[in-house]
C-alpha cells in the first residue's frame, strides 16, 4: 500500500538544526510517495496514528524508522478544592510567572532535563535537544511562542520546577513544557504545576488544557491520569535520513 502524503518543509527547523528538514502530511488526495521524493532532505518527520499499521509499514519500506512514540491527554480544569489550595499557594508566592532574570537558570535546566525527547541521535546531534528546549523555555518566558510560564518554588522562594502554558483555537489551550529540577523530585512539585496549569486555565476561562507526553516517559504518564487527565489518542514519530537506507 502505498503513502500518500504531500512534503511540507520545515523552515525554522531547517535552520534551528542546520539540517534540511520536512514533514509528511497524510491525505488521500495527495499524491504517492516515493523515493525519490525524499532523497533531497536530510531529515523527513511523520507522525502516524498508533492504529494506522499499513501506514506504518508503509513507511518502513521507504526508509522510515521509530524515533519515538506520544500519548495525548485532555484534562478538564474544573474549579475544584485543590484549585482553591492553589489560589491560596499563588497568594502566598509558591507559584510565579517567570521573568527574565530566571531565563539563565531556566536554561540549564532545559538543556539537561529533557531526557526523553524524539529530538535525539543518530537523526540530530547529541547536543540539538538541549538546545531546542532551552531556545523554547526562553521564548515561553518572553511570551513569543508559549503564552506563559509558571514556576513552583519552595518555602525560600527558589525555583523548583517549571510549565509552559499556550492558547490555543477558540477557547483551548495546551501544556507546552513541563518539569520538576533533580533535587525537587518526590516532593509534590509536579502536582502542584499540574494545578498551576489547571488555575491558569480557569482565569483565562480556557478548556480543555491538551498535554502531550512521550510513551517512554512513564512517569510523566502516571501524573496526568492521577491529575484527571483521559488519555485520547497515540501515535509514532518515524524520521528517515539520508543514511537510511531500504
Amino acid at each position: 500500500m502505498p503513502v500518500h502524503a504531500n512534503i511540507e518543509p520545515l523552515l525554522w527547523e531547517s535552520e534551528f538544526f542546520q539540517l534540511k528538514c520536512a514533514k509528511l502530511h497524510f491525505s488521500h488526495t495527495a499524491p504517492p510517495v516515493h523515493l525519490a521524493d525524499l532523497q533531497p532532505w536530510a531529515l523527513v518527520q511523520a507522525k502516524v496514528p498508533a492504529h494506522c499499521l499499513g501506514d506504518i509499514d508503509a513507511l518502513s519500506k521507504l526508509g522510515f524508522q521509530l524515533a519515538e512514540g506520544e500519548i495525548n491527554f485532555s484534562l478538564m480544569p474544573g474549579a475544584d478544592h485543590a484549585a482553591a489550595v492553589l489560589a491560596d499557594n499563588i497568594n502566598n508566592s509558591l507559584i510565579r510567572p517567570a521573568v527574565k532574570s530566571d531565563i539563565p537558570l531556566l536554561h540549564r535546566c532545559a538543556t539537561h532535563v529533557f531526557v526523553f525527547s524524539r529530538f535525539r541521535a543518530p537523526w540530530y546531534n547529541e547536543r540539538d535537544s538541549g538546545r531546542f528546549y532551552a531556545t523554547w523555555i526562553e521564548k515561553a518566558v518572553l511570551g513569543t511562542f508559549d503564552d506563559q510560564c509558571l514556576l513552583a518554588l519552595n518555602e525560600k522562594g527558589q525555583p523548583q520546577g517549571f510549565v509552559t502554558l499556550r492558547a490555543t483555537a477558540q477557547t483551548e489551550a495546551c501544556l507546552g513544557l513541563f518539569a520538576v529540577f533533580p533535587d525537587a523530585r518526590g516532593q509534590g512539585v509536579g502536582r502542584r504545576l499540574i494545578q498551576a496549569a489547571k488555575q491558569w486555565c480557569l482565569q483565562q476561562r480556557r478548556h480543555p488544557l491538551g498535554i502531550t507526553t512521550q510513551l517512554s516517559n512513564i512517569a510523566a504518564i502516571r501524573l496526568f491520569i492521577s491529575s484527571g487527565a483521559m488519555a485520547e489518542s497515540t501515535a509514532y514519530w518515524l524520521y528517515r535520513g539520508q543514511n537510511d537506507s531500504i
